[in-house]
C-alpha cells in the first residue's frame, strides 16, 4: 500500500468513527430524560404520580375484577387465616 493510500484509509477511519460516537451520544442524549432522570431523582416522578392519579378510583379500574397491587408478604384481610400453616 501506498502512503497516499493509507492516509485516504486513516481519514475514512476517523470519519466512521465520529459519526458512530455521534449517534452513540445522540441516542445518549435522547434516553437521558426517559431512562437516567427517573433514576437519579424519583421524588419528582412520585409526586408527578401522586398528582395525576388523585382523583382515580384504582380498585374501580381494575381489570377482571383483579384486586389492587398490594404488599404480597402481609398477611390477606379478605382470605380467613389457615391455623394449621404446614
Amino acid at each position: 500500500m501506498t502512503t497516499s493510500k493509507m492516509a485516504s484509509l486513516s481519514r475514512l477511519r476517523t470519519r466512521n468513527s465520529l459519526i458512530i460516537a455521534g449517534l452513540v451520544g445522540f441516542i445518549g442524549l435522547a434516553l437521558y430524560p426517559i431512562v437516567v432522570s427517573p433514576m437519579v431523582n424519583p421524588k419528582k416522578w412520585q409526586k408527578v404520580q401522586k398528582e395525576t392519579r388523585k382523583g382515580i378510583d384504582q380498585a374501580g379500574i381494575q381489570p377482571g375484577g383483579m384486586r389492587v397491587w398490594s404488599d404480597p408478604f402481609a398477611p390477606r384481610s379478605d382470605k380467613p387465616t389457615d391455623s394449621k400453616a404446614t
